[in-house]
């Protein structure tokens, strides 16, 4: 399976730097109370000077939002809801331990971090302008069909597992509680964005090698003379 960006997309955001880590063997048997803690810590501190829109990773975004022709306060990007969220409650709500890690994480890089199950995958998946015919399943069960020109992450069946870039992911490929094997996905804009990147894969790594031993995640950072992901189905 291999997973990239369309050659577009990195000629229209050459800024771009996405994080990727394939993880196996992984189960919802686990806690990670006491883990979340030190990152909404972070997020929190964070919060205290400024709103999420006023922070540089979220503004790299809402301008790519804005460019791409999507009012920024209407589709905000994951991390973006998720901030917005914790300020306003305090706290996230709990899904899955590796659904709550990887939203704690994003919290506190605000970054975006997309989690797929692999086997809800047909074939390479892709970052880049939808065709219009793409199919896209919500949370709720209803298929949607992606404007031609909206980002989208596309399998080999023309499945759409995330809509409008880091919007929002698909109900089809999201992780479920038998969930084993992930490809998670962080792509950050910002000026620091390679540093911060690199920091947050490799915090993930390290997080998920504590909580599932069995797990050897190995993350790369993607880059237009380097784009390809590969891993094992």
């Amino acid at each position: 399976m291999r997973f990239q960006h369309s050659a577009a997309l990195w000629r229209d955001f050459p800024e771009l730097v996405p994080g990727v880590l394939a993880a196996r063997g992984l189960h919802a048997g686990v806690s990670v109370d006491d883990r979340l803690v030190p990152y909404a810590e972070t997020a929190a501190k964070r919060l205290a000077t400024a709103t999420e829109s006023e922070l540089p990773e979220i503004q790299a975004w809402r301008r790519a939002f804005t460019r791409m022709g999507l009012k920024p306060t209407q589709y905000r990007c994951a991390s973006e809801s998720l901030l917005r969220r914790f300020r306003k409650e305090g706290a996230l709500p709990r899904l899955h331990p590796l659904i709550d890690l990887c939203n704690a994480v994003s919290i506190a890089y605000a970054i975006p971090v997309a989690v797929f199950d692999l086997s809800r995958v047909a074939g390479d998946l892709e970052v880049r302008y939808a065709t219009g015919e793409e199919t896209y399943l919500t949370f709720s069960g209803d298929d949607e069909h992606p404007a031609p020109g909206e980002v989208v992450f596309a399998d080999a069946e023309g499945r759409a597992h995330a809509r409008r870039w880091t919007n929002r992911q698909s109900g089809l490929s999201a992780v479920r509680p038998d969930t084993a094997d992930v490809l998670i996905v962080a792509e950050a804009l910002h000026e620091t964005a390679r540093a911060d990147v690199e920091s947050l894969m490799g915090t993930l790594a390290t997080e998920l090698t504590t909580l599932w031993p069995a797990t050897s995640p190995h993350p790369a950072i993607l880059t237009p003379s380097a784009p390809r992901f590969d891993t094992a189905v």
